[in-house]
């Protein structure tokens, strides 16, 4: 970067460099700095009547600095937390040589650099728990000005709140944001708890292709591209649930994969192209029996993230507590549209959705009008967690047909705030009717949907060995943690969401 690029002050962090460098001093050293101590466990451990952490070493950002004459404050930061720290200059510099007092640390070190401080934990005369720095070290020298968030009587100023600044700085944005870290700790901890009730279960963590030959499992348009050495077409995966179901012919009672799918799709606040999918498949249980597991799962992670069992979820409360309502789709059409499609034909689903201003294309076949009615009139009456059961046979190309009615098929979507959650079937396991759905979703496919789901033939191969009855279901982790962390995108909680590249980015 040319000096005509930068501003006034990157200019004098730029020369500070230098200068600490004449000075002998390496603003970005290599050694190991022995760390000892995190603010948070100086707050929770230290007891001034022990005169306890006599010996902390601790590392972090320097936010925020007080310089009185030959002493100082600085408010350092680290992965837990702020906490202040005095520096006195007789301390840090005990000889006659003082530069490292009045030149390093007064006029060359700045906001955001990075140091180590050794010293011990004390309380001031104002009762501020801080540590009394002995020896200060340069870590780390910034070489870009922070943003100054400033916080009086709980009310923010000059937050670092713009969110194309804030997607495209993502590390800024955890630097001066400590909720938005806390956010992402949050979502680790949903994934945690979510593994651990697995393997408790008995389910095998597991990896598949993220290139695929042919994207199955889903209905969606994949991303292409090309692979030299074997000079064939590859695809990013769109889901990876024909692969754990190989899995389950191969003989594994229960797989599971927190799987990055990608889908060549729009972008919302609810959707990126990248996405984070967990899916589960438990041989010899069905679609009812999943229902509680879900449930119990859920409850389990709101009361690890919040006590309690009822989350804050925009200007919902919500409540996680087993069991949640169960609505046949056809049932909740007639609730909420006033309109019984029990039987109808195609012509007639479309002639409906004319009558109730239900935007379609052409290319819609049975399922996609009925998903387009269910869309418009149910879907955001669908606050508290719902399951939505018992799907047309057409919305669902890889779910065993219902025992009681075979237009329907034992299948649940997972609704909460309006938005799908989880999606689970009674797995289909006949291969013969499976390869018939697969050309059902061809002759869509050739009708112009491009999102119509393309034929496996090793697939169907793999269920003609036999797979046994199984249950499975796929959770979207994104938007699981939007709702557990009470945020309203997904940018939010996507440590790097897809932008549109910029020139100078």
């Amino acid at each position: 970067m040319s000096n005509m690029e930068l501003n006034e002050m990157e200019l004098n962090r730029r020369e500070a460099l230098g200068k600490l460098r004449e000075l002998g001093i390496e603003p970005y050293p290599a050694a190991l700095y022995p760390v000892n101590a995190t603010a948070q466990q100086i707050k929770d451990e230290y007891d001034p009547e022990k005169g306890n952490l006599a010996d902390v070493v601790i590392a972090g950002r320097i936010m925020s600095r007080r310089i009185m004459g030959a002493a100082a404050f600085i408010e350092l930061q680290d992965e837990t937390g702020r906490i202040q720290v005095y520096v006195k200059r007789d301390e840090i510099c005990p000889g006659e040589d003082k530069t490292m007092y009045n030149t390093v640390f007064k006029k060359l070190l700045d906001i955001g650099d990075i140091i180590g401080i050794k010293g011990y934990a004390f309380i001031t005369q104002t009762g501020q728990l801080s540590v009394h720095a002995k020896e200060l070290t340069l870590l780390s020298k910034s070489l870009r000005v922070l943003p100054i968030v400033k916080e009086k009587d709980g009310e923010v100023y000059d937050a670092f709140s713009d969110p194309e600044l804030k997607y495209r700085q993502r590390y800024v944005d955890l630097i001066v944001n400590p909720q938005v870290r806390e956010t992402f700790i949050k979502r680790s901890r949903i994934i945690a708890t979510m593994r651990e009730y697995f393997n408790e279960a008995g389910c095998l963590e597991v990896e598949t292709p993220i290139l695929q030959s042919i994207p199955g499992g889903a209905t969606a348009r994949p991303f292409i591209t090309h692979h030299n050495a074997l000079d064939i077409p590859l695809y990013l995966r769109i889901a990876n649930e024909l692969y754990l179901k190989r899995l389950i012919v191969g003989g594994y009672n229960g797989v599971y994969e927190f799987a990055k799918d990608f889908r060549n799709e729009g972008m919302d606040k609810t959707h990126n192209p990248e996405f984070t999918c967990m899916e589960i498949y438990v041989a010899y249980k069905d679609y009812i029996w999943m229902m509680e597991f879900v449930e119990n799962m859920l409850e389990k992670i709101a009361l690890k993230l919040h006590g309690k069992t009822q989350v804050q979820i925009g200007d919902n409360t919500v409540d996680f507590k087993p069991p949640f309502r169960r609505l046949p789709m056809l049932e909740a059409i007639k609730e909420y549209a006033g309109v019984d499609i029990a039987g109808m034909d195609e012509e007639q689903l479309r002639e409906t959705c004319k009558k109730l201003h239900v935007e379609t294309d052409p290319s819609f076949g049975k399922g996609k009008l009925i998903d387009a009615i269910f869309g418009e009139y149910c879907e955001d009456k669908l606050i508290q967690p719902t399951f939505i059961t018992d799907y047309p046979v057409e919305m669902s190309p890889l779910t065993k047909r219902h025992r009681s009615n075979p237009e329907l098929t034992e299948r649940f979507e997972l609704f909460v705030c309006g938005k799908e959650l989880a999606n689970a079937y009674s797995e289909l396991n006949d291969p013969i009717d499976q390869y018939e759905r697969f050309q059902d979703q061809l002759r869509l496919k050739d009708n112009g949907d491009d999102e119509a789901m393309f034929i496996d033939m090793d697939f169907v191969r793999a269920l003609e060995y036999g797979m046994p009855p199984t249950s499975g279901m796929g959770m979207g982790i994104d938007r699981l943690t939007m709702f557990m962390t009470n945020s309203p995108t997904i940018q939010d909680v996507l440590f790097f969401p897809q932008m549109r590249p910029k020139n100078n980015a």
